[in-house]
């Protein structure tokens, strides 16, 4: 102990505890923004892709039976019987390389280009940056978020669908399942660049609608869950007070995670059905260059609008889970493992 201290000491002064000062971060710029959005949103889309890649399968080829054909599957139970059955529960997952790289690029896009759009919120002075944007604007930027990740997406789920559904010849025999590059080059050699954009129509209806559902309906029901979090602490104000600094509880972020992916998939499915079953028709078919409006009117009038929802609740079912680990591991990535 140094001499003053020990004066200090016998003459009965109170010597007071040294705080150190609070580590001030200097703020993200916005490369690192970008990176965290790139690398954290690959992490999280990967995640979320093996938990739901099993019923994303079953789904595809319950949304690919053709028109002219009896129904092979009578519901998303009998699709995972003859699917484990025909490939082993592995073959659920097959294709499965392709997907994860669309999903790290899917997720990681969402993120990238919502932040992009609530940028351009407060650029365009309609809320002031210091203020936090309505969800007016944060299901906009997400329908921004999706419209521009759509001309990424549409590629890889052209790929991704024609090897989920297995390719029967004559007499009902299935063809080898097919792989990825074998697909690129058959996309190649038919059509072309233009090719791989089979479908866009669909995936941009799906992920513009769908990705404003997805951003807001996680951000309404976490508004939510926050004001009713504050309404049982409203007499105690510091409580209430480090409530609103803290996030949320883990299972209400899950809560919220789930919501938004189930709001994704329910409302615009339809358009989902559809482009999947555009590009899941064979390479050089004569129905390969249907447009979305042809698909449409075909599939209506085989099944009507019950045509149009096949698969769905499996895939609003997975996607819950799925969802919300998306949300949580992002959240989770940026909070404790934030780039400077």
């Amino acid at each position: 102990m140094e001499p003053a201290s020990r004066e200090r000491l016998k003459s009965g002064t109170t010597v007071a505890p040294v705080t150190p000062s609070p580590v001030v971060l200097p703020p993200k710029t916005a490369r690192m923004e970008a990176v965290e959005d790139i690398v954290y949103g690959s992490t999280a889309g990967v995640v979320g892709k093996y938990i739901e890649y099993p019923f994303d399968t079953v789904k595809v080829r319950l949304q690919a039976q053709p028109d002219h054909l009896p129904l092979r599957y009578t519901g998303p139970l009998d699709c995972f019987r003859q699917s484990i059955r025909a490939d082993g529960f592995l073959g659920l997952y097959r294709g499965i390389s392709a997907p994860l790289v669309g999903a790290a690029l899917e997720t990681s896009s969402l993120f990238f280009w919502e932040r992009i759009g609530r940028e351009a919120v407060y650029a365009s002075g309609l809320a002031p940056r210091e203020a936090q944007l309505p969800l007016s604007a944060l299901w906009l930027s997400g329908a921004f978020s999706g419209a521009c990740t759509s001309l990424v997406l549409t590629p890889i789920e052209l790929v991704k669908c024609k090897i989920q559904v297995p390719e029967t010849e004559a007499g009902g025999v299935v063809k080898a399942p097919l792989k990825p590059i074998p697909v690129i080059k058959d996309i190649w050699r038919h059509q072309g660049l233009r090719g791989f954009w089979h479908g866009q129509l669909g995936t941009l209806i799906r992920e513009a609608g769908g990705c404003a559902a997805w951003f807001g309906s996680k951000e309404t029901t976490t508004a939510l869950l926050r004001q009713w979090n504050e309404r049982a602490v409203a007499s105690d104000a510091d409580e209430l007070a480090r409530m609103r600094e803290e996030p949320l509880p883990l299972w209400q972020q899950a809560v919220a995670g789930a919501s938004a992916g189930m709001s994704y998939n329910f409302l615009f499915f339809p358009a989902d059905t559809v482009k999947s079953r555009m590009q899941t028709t064979p390479i050089g078919g004569t129905e390969q260059n249907r447009t979305f409006a042809a698909e449409t009117r075909a599939l209506w009038r085989q099944a009507g609008i019950k045509g149009f929802y096949r698969g769905c609740g499996i895939t609003v079912l997975r996607s819950a889970p799925s969802s919300a680990f998306i949300f949580i591991v992002f959240d989770g990535l940026k909070k404790y493992f934030p780039m400077q």
